[in-house]
C-alpha cells in the first residue's frame, strides 16, 4: 500500500509540473509615461474559463490588487477576439468561453501606474527607474493553488537600464530579461527593480545577499563605506539571531526617489524598499538610520511572515480573503526584531532605538481607541486600517499591531530574561521557531497555539494568560510594562526628538499630539486630533485647515514657537478654516512643548542595552 501511495503521489507531482506554464511577457519600456503592458499565453481547455486577477496581496494584508488601474484587456484565441464578462459581484474575476479545438488563449493587458498611494496602489516609476510587480498584469485560472500554477516570465526594459530580482535569470537579450520558470506564488513574490542609474553591492557570499539600488541620479548611488559595512553586519546579526536562513539568495531592492511612494514591502527572497533620493547624499544621519530600520524590518520578514506565516495569511490563492488575527506576531514581532537588529548591526544607535520606543509609547498613551478596541481587533481589521482613513485615528486606533506589538514582544523578551536570570532571551525563541531546517525555502504556517507552545518550551510561564490580557483584553493604559521591565519608563521632555524630525521630513507632517493635540500635513490640513486635548476641547476636527497662529500665517516654526510661549504665557490662538467658513479657536495650552522620552527606573537592570548589544562574531 505504501508503495502504491508513493507512486500515485509521484505521478501526481510529475503531472502537475508537466503542465504547460503561463507565459507572460511584460513591456515596461513606457514606464516613464506610467504605462505597463503584458502579453500572456494561458493554457486553457475548451469550455467556460474563469480568469482571476490577484486581489489579496501578501504583505499588504488586504484586497489591494490594483485592478482599477487596468486600461485594456483583450482576450483572443487563434488571433480571434473572445468576448469576456466581469463577475458582477467579484470584480476581480473574468469569464470567457474557450472554443473547441483551442489549447490556450492569449490576453493582452495594459495598466496605468498610479501617481500616488502605497503598496500595489503606489507610484512605482519615474523616467529613470521602475519597480515591476508581476501582480499588476497577471491573470490566472480560477481554482488552482498558486503553488500549482507554473509561469515563465520576461520583461522588456528601457534601453541601457539594468535590473535585479530574486528570480533566477535564464537569459538576457538586449532589453529583454527572461526569467526561469517558477510558480505563480514565487513570481508574484519577486518584483523586478530596474533603472538607468543602478548599482549592486554584495553583502554576503554564502548564501548570497546583495543590495541593489536604482536611483533618479547617478550621484545617489554613492553609499558610504560605513553604511555598506552596517548592511553586511545586518546579514551576520540576523544569522546569529535566527540560527538558520530560508532563502537561496536575498536581494534588497532599494529605490531612491522623491517621486515614488515611500514604504517597504516584504518578499521571501527580496524586499521592495523605497526611500528619498538623497538618503546617502545629504549629511542626515537620521534619514540613513531610518533606511537601516526599514531594511532590517523587511529582512526579518524573510523568517517571520514568509518562511513562518500565520495560517490565516497563507490561503494558497490570491483570490481568497486573508485573516490577519496574528499580525501582532507577523508585524509586531518583526517591528521589534527589526529595531533590535538595526541596533546590533550599527545601522542605528541604542539611543535612537530608545527614542523610537518612547515615541511609540507616547503615541499609544494619547490614543483614546485603546479603551474600546483591543489590540487583537486592530489585527483582524487591518485591511480597513491601512491608508489615511477619515481622520480621528486617535479615537478609532490604526495599525497598532506594529508599535503595540513591538512593546508586547519587548515585554516577552524581558520576562524570559528575568525568569531565566539572563540565561535565555527572545533570541532563543527565534532560533526555535524560525531557525529550524536551515537552507529550506518554503512556507511553514502556524497558529497561536504554536507560538504559545514554543514560548513555553523556552521558558515556563502562563503565556496564554499573558496573551489573553495583552492582546485580547481592553486596556486603556498605555502598554509600557515592557519598557519598565527592561529598566526604563516613559517620561516627557521639551525637546523634539531627532527620530520624530525624520518622520516628519519623510512623510510631510507636523505632530504635536501631546501639547496641543494636533497632527497636520504639509498643506496645513489637520490629520488627527487627540481626544481630550486643548485642540479637541476647542472644537477642532480632522479635515479642517490651519490658517494662522497667534495672529500670523501658519508655518511650522511659528506653530512651535507659539507652543514654546505657553510655558510662561498659557494659551494660543488659531484661525481655522472649515469648508468655506473660518473661525478663531482659543486653545488652553500650558507648559510649553511636550514630547515622549525615556528615563531609567532606579534600581533596575538596563535590559535595553543588553538587548541592543551585537551578537555576531566580527
Amino acid at each position: 500500500m505504501r508503495t502504491l501511495v508513493l507512486t500515485l503521489l509521484l505521478a501526481t507531482t510529475a503531472t502537475a509540473h508537466a503542465e504547460r506554464p503561463i507565459t507572460v511577457d511584460v513591456d515596461a519600456r513606457s514606464v516613464a509615461r506610467r504605462l505597463v503592458s503584458a502579453h500572456l499565453v494561458i493554457p486553457a481547455p475548451p469550455g467556460k474559463l474563469v480568469l482571476r486577477y490577484a486581489k489579496w496581496m501578501p504583505g499588504e494584508h488586504g484586497p489591494t490588487g490594483p485592478i482599477s488601474s487596468i486600461s485594456k484587456l483583450v482576450i483572443t484565441a487563434g488571433g480571434k477576439p473572445l468576448a469576456w464578462t466581469r463577475d458582477p459581484v467579484e470584480l476581480f474575476a473574468f469569464t470567457v468561453d474557450v472554443p473547441k479545438g483551442v489549447t490556450d488563449i492569449a490576453a493582452d493587458v495594459e495598466l496605468v501606474l498610479p501617481e500616488s498611494g502605497d503598496f500595489s496602489s503606489g507610484a512605482t516609476a519615474t523616467e529613470s527607474l521602475a519597480v515591476v510587480s508581476w501582480n499588476y498584469v497577471m491573470l490566472f485560472p480560477e481554482g488552482k493553488s498558486s503553488d500549482d500554477v507554473r509561469c515563465r516570465a520576461s520583461v522588456r526594459l528601457p534601453k541601457d537600464w539594468k535590473a535585479a530580482t530574486a528570480l533566477p535569470i535564464a537569459r538576457q537579450t538586449g532589453d529583454r530579461l527572461e526569467l526561469a520558470e517558477v510558480s505563480l506564488t514565487t513570481l508574484i513574490d519577486s518584483p523586478v527593480l530596474a533603472g538607468k542609474y543602478f548599482r549592486e553591492i554584495v553583502l554576503a557570499d554564502a548564501p548570497r545577499a546583495r543590495l541593489a539600488i536604482a536611483a533618479d541620479s547617478a550621484e545617489a548611488l554613492a553609499v558610504p563605506d560605513d553604511i555598506v559595512a552596517g548592511y553586511k553586519r545586518l546579514i551576520a546579526e540576523a544569522g546569529a539571531l535566527f540560527g538558520g536562513r530560508h532563502y537561496k539568495s536575498y536581494t534588497f531592492l532599494l529605490t531612491l526617489s522623491d517621486r515614488v511612494a515611500h514604504f517597504g514591502l516584504e518578499h521571501h527572497e527580496s524586499s521592495d524598499d523605497r526611500m528619498p533620493e538623497r538618503v546617502f547624499l545629504d549629511d542626515d544621519d537620521g534619514m540613513r538610520r531610518r533606511t537601516g530600520q526599514l531594511l532590517s524590518h523587511e529582512y526579518v520578514h524573510s523568517w517571520n511572515g514568509k518562511y513562518r506565516r500565520p495560517a490565516g495569511l497563507a490561503p494558497g490563492h490570491f483570490d481568497v480573503p486573508m485573516q490577519g488575527e496574528l499580525l501582532w506576531v507577523y508585524e509586531g514581532l518583526t517591528e521589534y526584531l527589526g529595531m533590535v537588529l538595526a541596533a546590533r548591526a550599527g545601522l542605528d544607535t541604542p539611543d535612537n532605538m530608545r527614542a523610537r520606543f518612547a515615541l511609540d509609547a507616547g503615541q499609544l498613551e494619547v490614543g483614546g481607541g485603546r479603551a474600546w478596541r483591543p489590540l487583537a481587533d486592530t489585527a483582524v481589521a487591518a485591511q480597513q486600517l491601512y491608508g489615511p482613513g477619515s481622520g480621528w485615528v486617535s479615537r478609532s486606533r490604526s495599525v497598532d499591531f506594529y508599535p503595540e506589538g513591538a512593546m508586547l514582544w519587548l515585554e516577552v523578551d524581558a520576562i524570559i530574561r528575568a525568569r531565566t536570570k539572563g540565561a535565555k532571551s527572545l533570541d532563543d525563541f527565534c532560533k526555535a521557531f524560525y531557525g529550524r531546517n536551515d537552507g529550506t525555502v518554503g512556507v511553514v504556517s502556524y497558529k497561536l497555539e504554536d507560538v504559545i507552545d514554543t514560548l513555553g518550551l523556552v521558558t515556563p510561564y502562563d503565556w496564554r494568560g499573558f496573551v489573553d490580557q495583552r492582546v485580547f483584553g481592553l486596556r486603556a493604559k498605555a502598554p509600557v510594562e515592557g519598557l519598565e521591565a527592561a529598566g526604563w519608563k516613559l517620561a516627557y521632555t521639551p525637546k523634539l526628538p531627532a527620530v520624530e524630525k525624520v518622520s516628519e521630513s519623510l512623510w510631510k507632517f507636523v505632530a504635536e499630539p501631546w501639547s496641543v493635540g494636533l497632527v497636520y500635513d504639509e498643506h496645513n490640513s489637520i490629520l488627527d486630533v487627540t481626544p481630550g486635548s486643548p485642540a479637541d476641547r476647542a472644537g477642532i476636527a480632522p479635515a479642517m485647515k490651519l490658517i494662522a497662529v497667534d495672529g500670523r500665517a501658519i508655518t511650522t516654526d511659528r506653530f512651535r514657537d507659539a507652543i514654546a510661549r505657553t510655558k510662561d504665557h498659557p494659551g494660543m490662538e488659531l484661525i481655522v478654516q472649515h469648508g468655506d467658513t473660518f473661525f478663531t479657536a482659543k486653545l488652553d495650552v500650558r507648559g510649553g512643548p511636550r514630547y515622549p522620552g525615556l528615563e531609567r527606573v532606579k534600581g533596575s537592570d538596563d535590559l535595553l542595552t543588553a538587548i541592543f548589544a551585537a551578537r555576531a562574531k566580527p
